[in-house]
């Protein structure tokens, strides 16, 4: 911007003001002269260049005001304060000079001051919204992490940081900057307060935890030793499962718990282990010898009964004495003997039949009975009893079926 240009008064003081005989000092305005001062330490005219002076330096002050305030090195509110005051002072001066000049540059002056003075108010009111708004984000935000963090470190560490970027926001009046701390602190013990509430309950937890997780090595420990191997391995699984539902201790009791824990578990298992791999072995061995009694009983001569039998109760005591099998060798080694058995039983049952005198004796009396009613049946005829002829023929003939049918068991023995 191009100000208007103020001549200095000192180059050519009689230019802008006089000086009379009597010393008396006037300087030319635009409503004609006006007296300054007189002047009766020398010449007269030493006194005129003497007020000259005096408008320079006023001039310079005004010249370093409009450069301080073009460079934004100075306060404008300070400016347009000095230049007013210069202005209002004009009319009343003691200088000598070009005031119309000097009134005219302090007018522009006057006008960039108040300019710069409503920039800086505006400055300041864009910098007060945005840290206004800034702060407000910050409550929003803390507010939020009261209500609903459960990452408690995270947040704790959030409301440090929120605090730290809140002492650096300045330009909010007091009361509403008040206002916002208020809400923010609030936000704070807000957290602070469900946070220890929480670490206070996981105290209790962890506590509880720890007496049940006593309880349950405990009992593990005792059952290490134990030999009812089935039951005790089942009330293992369920120590675990309880154990996995107490929750966790503080980390070194919940370590130091787990170690005595697993180790009687171990011990345990390990015994389990040993004996089963023993009982394993055993039970594979008497398989062994099973199969070999079974390729001695599948060997029995069947063709003498008695004789069979005999072997076959020897091999069935052998069995006895050699003890369990493996699980899935049980059914096929039983099903192997039972055959043998069974072979052994039908011999023996044919040899029975065929030296059964019982069958012998049914099939005389049923050849008896025959005879008997075909006596009577031809009795009766030679009688002329038709009747009881009939009913005796046929009973003979119901008692002819039954030797017959006693004559093929026989026959098929």
């Amino acid at each position: 911007m191009t100000h208007a240009t103020v001549a200095q008064a000192s180059s050519d003081p009689g230019r802008w003001g006089r000086v009379d005989a009597e010393g008396t000092i006037y300087v030319r305005t635009a409503d004609g002269e006006r007296v300054v001062g007189s002047w009766q330490a020398g010449e007269p005219e030493e006194g005129l260049a003497h007020f000259a002076r005096r408008f320079d330096d006023m001039l310079t002050e005004v010249e370093l005001l409009s450069t301080r305030l073009a460079a934004g090195g100075g306060d404008p509110k300070h400016t347009l304060t000095s230049a007013k005051t210069i202005r209002d002072g004009l009319d009343d001066a003691t200088v000598v000079g070009d005031l119309v000049g000097l009134r005219a540059r302090l007018d522009e002056l006057v006008a960039d001051a108040e300019a710069a003075v409503g920039a800086a108010r505006s400055a300041r009111d864009a910098q007060r919204s945005a840290a206004v708004a800034r702060k407000e984000a910050l409550v929003a935000e803390a507010e939020t992490l009261a209500a609903e963090a459960t990452q408690w470190k995270q947040a704790g560490d959030r409301f440090k940081s929120i605090l730290d970027e809140w002492r650096t926001i300045r330009g909010i009046d007091r009361k509403t900057d008040e206002l916002l701390w208020k809400r923010f602190s609030k936000a704070r013990e807000s957290f602070n307060r469900r946070r220890g509430s929480h670490f206070a309950d996981l105290d209790r937890q962890r506590a509880t935890a720890k007496a049940r997780k006593e309880e349950l090595a405990l009992e593990a420990e005792k059952l290490a030793d134990s030999d009812d191997w089935g039951p005790t391995a089942a009330r293992f699984r369920d120590l675990m499962a309880e154990w996995k539902a107490a929750g966790r201790a503080q980390k070194e009791a919940d370590d130091t718990l787990w170690q005595r824990f697993r180790t009687a578990q171990d011990a345990f298992f390990a015994r389990r282990s040993d004996t089963f791999a023993e009982r394993d072995a055993e039970f594979a061995a008497n398989a062994d010898a099973k199969k070999a009694l079974l390729v001695e009983a599948e060997k029995i001569d069947v063709s003498d009964p008695a004789a069979a039998r005999a072997a076959l109760r020897g091999i069935q005591e052998r069995w006895e004495e050699i003890g369990k099998v493996p699980r899935d060798e049980i059914r096929p080694l039983e099903a192997r003997l039972r055959a043998v058995e069974e072979k052994v039983r039908d011999a023996a049952n044919r040899q029975w039949q065929r030296t059964d005198p019982e069958a012998e004796a049914r099939v005389a009396q049923f050849r008896e009975r025959v005879a008997q009613f075909e006596a009577q049946a031809e009795k009766a005829r030679a009688a002329g009893d038709a009747r009881r002829a009939q009913q005796a023929e046929s009973q003979a003939d119901q008692w002819r079926e039954w030797l017959a049918t006693a004559e093929q068991a026989v026959q098929h023995r």
